[in-house]
C-alpha cells in the first residue's frame, strides 16, 4: 500500500512539474512577442479563433499544473458520502 502512495505522489510531481514549465514557457513567450500574437490575431477571418484557442491552450496547461500541485500539498474536494 506504501508503495502505491509514493507512485501517486512521484507521478503527481512528474506531472506538475512538466506543466509548470510549459506554463512558464507559455507565458514567457505571451510576453515577450506580444507584438506579434496582436498582429496576428489582428487580421480577421479564421486568425480570430486564435485568441479563443490561446486561452483554451493556457487554460488546460495552468489547469493541469495547479490540479496536481493541489494533489501534491494534498487538498483535495470534500468527497461525498452516501
Amino acid at each position: 500500500m506504501a508503495e502505491g502512495i509514493g507512485k501517486f505522489k512521484k507521478k503527481h510531481y512528474v506531472k506538475a512539474a512538466v506543466l509548470g514549465v510549459l506554463s512558464l514557457v507559455l507565458y514567457t513567450v505571451l510576453f515577450t512577442k506580444q507584438h506579434i500574437l496582436n498582429e496576428t490575431f489582428a487580421k480577421g477571418g479564421y486568425y480570430a479563433l486564435l485568441p479563443i484557442a490561446t486561452a483554451f491552450l493556457f487554460s488546460f496547461v495552468h489547469g493541469g499544473f495547479t490540479g496536481h500541485f493541489w494533489d501534491i500539498i494534498g487538498i483535495s474536494a470534500k468527497k461525498e458520502k452516501r
